[in-house]
């Protein structure tokens, strides 16, 4: 199933999405059909565990009630994230050999994991606008990444027990300045400015998804490919990304985790080729969907 969370008449609500039918208001069907009151946001859902994924499951025989995409507003899948998004750096080879090309150093290649975060800031959702202030960046760019959605509560994960723990995936588009990364010897600072986390457009549960390696990635800007490669390709796959975050670390129910981009970012292109305002960004997942926005001058 793909959940997404939607905004109607000034309201926010977590819906079911059906590329044919629409979206279902998981709420309203779950009173309608079940009698029960599900729980009413992504968060909430996700820490309900198993119980709740099954109730939804016997909403999807509803042939009615389900609503037009397009009279709403998708927003973030979790749109008021309690913490940092996690994300890895470096995690695809032809990357890691593109970026130590434009910086004119040998590549190498990272022994584990390597680990920053986004704050909640940075996070928008589908159709919203990437905020490009000039007076911080210059080289703004993008990278298509895999998101591994938490759903259960713990730590010590091991790589067999990793995919279990996983709720869904979804799509992380972790747009960064390039100048303030290496002006700040550092991910974080060129990595977190509002805006700079799209996510969405839904989560795919996991039972749905299947096996994260495998997947095709592509992005576009301007209809133009730039990133087309496959999650098969990881350096480090989503069960070792989970074990090695985990070790002495608690992860909770709605924590995302953003898996790193293949090769194809600006910072690798000759002549690098940085967004711009107007620019318009698509990324797609083979399973999960297309996440688009559109880059704003502000400064």
């Amino acid at each position: 199933m793909k959940f997404v969370t939607y905004l109607h008449n000034a309201q926010q609500y977590l819906g079911i999405l059906d590329q044919q039918k629409g979206i279902l208001n998981v709420v309203e069907a779950g009173k309608k059909q079940l009698g029960k009151e599900l729980p009413a946001d992504m968060l909430a859902f996700i820490e309900a565990g198993p119980n709740a994924l099954d109730d939804a499951k016997k909403l999807l025989v509803s042939t009615q009630d389900w609503i037009d995409p397009k009279s709403v507003k998708i927003l973030a899948p979790i749109p008021q994230y309690k913490k940092n998004v996690f994300c890895v750096g470096r995690n695809y080879k032809l990357h890691i050999e593109e970026g130590a090309r434009a910086r004119g150093v040998a590549p190498t290649y990272p022994p584990v994991p390597e680990f920053f975060s986004k704050p909640p800031s940075t996070v928008i959702g589908e159709g919203d606008e990437i905020l490009w202030d000039s007076r911080c960046t210059q080289q703004l760019d993008y990278e298509i990444e895999l998101g591994i959605v938490m759903g259960v509560k713990a730590k010590d994960i091991s790589q067999k027990n990793a995919l279990a723990s996983v709720f869904g995936y979804t799509i992380v588009n972790d747009v960064s300045a390039r100048e303030v990364q290496k002006a700040h010897g550092q991910w974080f600072k060129g990595k977190s400015f509002d805006t700079f986390a799209p996510i969405g457009p839904c989560i795919v549960t996991a039972d749905e998804f299947g096996d994260p390696a495998g997947h095709q990635l592509v992005l576009k800007v301007n209809g133009e490919v730039r990133q087309n490669s496959n999650t098969a390709d990881m350096l480090f796959n989503c069960q070792q990304i989970i074990e090695s975050l985990s070790a002495g670390l608690t992860l909770e129910p709605g924590d995302t985790i953003a898996t790193g981009t293949p090769s194809g970012v600006a910072l690798g292109m000759t002549p690098q080729a940085w967004l711009k305002d107007g620019d318009r960004v698509e990324l797609s997942i083979e399973g999960i969907g297309t996440l688009t926005n559109t880059v704003k001058k502000i400064a």
